[in-house]
């Protein structure tokens, strides 16, 4: 291993305290930093979606739709198709054992 790539892995270099602010211990500090700061924004990002789903959801209540259906509709959207046929299937079934 060459004095450089010993220097790259340990963090320890002759460059001056700029390269010194950017790898402490070992670790590349803006890496890091760029690394938290995105996912700060993301979860920024995230809060301001679910934000505006609730939104949506008292739209549709006010519309008169019961939100609690949507949800599951929504959930089933996401499924397979063939697992939505099994689970109904099933359905049918429990129901018609029980004499829904």
């Amino acid at each position: 291993m060459t004095l450089e790539a010993a220097d790259r892995t340990t963090g320890h270099d002759d460059a001056p305290a700029d390269n010194a602010a950017s790898a402490v211990g070992g670790i590349a500090a803006d890496r890091l930093r760029s690394i938290i700061e995105r996912v700060e924004r993301l979860e920024e990002e995230r809060k301001a979606l679910g934000s505006d789903i609730k939104d949506i959801f008292a739209e549709a209540k006010s519309a008169g739709f019961d939100v609690k259906v949507i949800r599951q509709i929504i959930r089933i959207r996401k499924q397979e198709p063939s697992d939505v046929e099994e689970q109904e299937t099933l359905l049918d079934i429990y129901r018609r054992a029980l004499g829904m």
